[in-house]
């Protein structure tokens, strides 16, 4: 079998091994594939793995041998799936590498945002704490997380574990999902509607995948009926997010703050309006990247490929 990776690097920037892939075929592993290069690079290539790099019915059409296709994410957006199963080829995602790391970054951005850390580190370097009268100060507001709650939209294995560090820093969680699975409600963790979580949560979090249900569902009519003052964090999709609206809502502060690691278009564009928004932090969609997190991921993709060449298919989204 010929085994061709369109995009390989942010998966594996050289810290990891192709060791898995190269054992099964003749293995070929591009950095980045630019739009004009996809055809001639899958060729005749039997099994195609990609990241981001989309993979249209055009591209299907212009290359036949194609038997399998691999995602390296959970999101598989970026190829025409129905345009795959038509002719026959299973599409296979990774669902679960990431549940870990996504939900620890949650926290990561909402401690930020409870303490500036970082803020408060670069004054001490700067030399003010040296030159302070007293023997503390704070540049910002600091926020205590317990009894505070937390909204979580969309929980998923995810959300699921977002809940559980949550609860460990004293949090009430309240659930919104079209699937609520009772028994895991408690003291501390509730489901309600989504205007239930949009009223009565102090942090929202994001979980949801990107749906046209879901496209757009922080907007300025959903950001009215949340408190004053909210915390907002998005590890999920960017185009859950209206970013005009939310930038609006930071600047009158009637949201808080926002710590955002997705945006609508990745890279960001200069000029997004969140660039310029207040109390406003944004990372590189880096949640998922830990070593461990992309260890699993490429672990997950080497079975997937495995099972398909045995005669079986695991992890199909079409």
């Amino acid at each position: 079998m010929k085994i061709v990776v369109l995009d390989g690097y942010t998966l594996n920037p050289g810290d990891l091994s192709w060791e898995g892939l190269e054992s099964l075929g003749s293995f070929t592993c591009y950095d980045r594939t630019p739009a004009e290069e996809i055809v001639g690079r899958i060729g005749d290539a039997e099994i195609v793995i990609t990241n981001k790099t989309p993979i249209t019915s055009e591209t299907l059409s212009a290359c036949s041998g194609v038997k399998y296709i691999g995602v390296l994410a959970t999101g598989y957006n970026v190829v025409d799936v129905k345009a795959a199963a038509e002719k026959g080829i299973p599409v296979c995602n990774i669902p679960t590498y990431g549940t870990s790391a996504v939900s620890q970054f949650v926290f990561a951005l909402l401690l930020n945002i409870c303490h500036h850390v970082q803020d408060h580190s670069d004054s001490v370097f700067r030399g003010d704490w040296t030159s302070n009268q007293d023997w503390t100060y704070w540049n910002f507001p600091l926020t205590e997380l317990a009894d505070k709650t937390m909204g979580i939209i969309g929980f998923g294995r995810i959300g699921q574990a977002t809940a559980k560090i949550a609860q460990g820093f004293g949090m009430k969680v309240l659930a919104f999902d079209e699937y609520q699975n009772k028994d895991l409600e408690n003291d501390t963790l509730k489901y309600g509607s989504l205007d239930e979580v949009l009223a009565q949560s102090d942090v929202i979090s994001l979980h949801c995948p990107l749906f046209p249900s879901t496209e757009g569902i922080i907007n300025s009519e959903s950001i009215a009926k949340m408190k004053d003052g909210v915390i907002l964090i998005n590890t999920s999709r960017g185009p859950l997010v209206v970013e005009k609206d939310l930038a609006e809502a930071l600047n009158s502060g009637k949201i808080r703050a926002a710590g955002l690691d997705v945006v609508s278009t990745e890279p960001i564009r200069e000029d997004n309006v969140l660039l310029k928004a207040k109390n406003c932090f944004i990372t590189p969609h880096i949640a998922w990247a830990p070593s461990e997190s992309r260890s699993r991921l490429m672990n997950i993709a080497v079975d997937n490929v495995k099972a398909f060449l045995e005669g079986s298919v695991q992890n199909r989204v079409n």
